[in-house]
């Protein structure tokens, strides 16, 4: 039996504070470290989509900097879960808080979120962050990948 296999647009976000360190959620269903990202709900533009998922999981309303890229690759976007694979079409901001955040939100899916040096960050980073990463520091460009 084959599992079912679906494409699903999503947005995720680079999110520097002053020092140029980079905000990290700690998912808590597979505790690996992440930019911030959801998906896109019905009749949502993906611009709506990332300000909602940045007060879903830590709290705090944000505006839109610039589009770092659009992230389809399926080595990279591709997840496999138990009935189902889902690959991900993802828009990727660069976002700055306009709220001081509540360093101790959490939530179903937050288990933790802090700001990290981009040359320190963690070990555990979930599939695809650290190319976003790369990205999102190269500011002279738009990616397509």
């Amino acid at each position: 039996m084959s599992r079912e296999q679906n494409i699903l647009p999503a947005v995720s976000a680079a999110i520097f504070n002053d020092q140029g360190h980079v905000l990290l959620q700690q998912r808590r269903d597979t505790g690996k470290w992440c930019i911030i990202s959801g998906h896109v709900e019905f009749g949502e533009t993906v611009e709506d989509a990332i300000l909602r998922e940045i007060r879903e999981e830590i709290n705090a309303a944000a505006e839109i900097l610039r589009l770092i890229g659009v992230y389809s690759m399926p080595a990279f976007a591709t997840y496999d879960h138990t009935d189902h694979r889902v690959q991900y079409i993802t828009s990727y901001f660069e976002v700055r808080l306009i709220d001081e955040p509540d360093t101790s939100f959490t939530n179903a899916e937050t288990r933790a979120w802090r700001f990290f040096q981009p040359d320190a960050l963690p070990a555990d980073l979930d599939q695809i962050n650290p190319y976003w990463l790369v990205d999102a520091l190269n500011k002279q460009s738009v990616f397509i990948r």
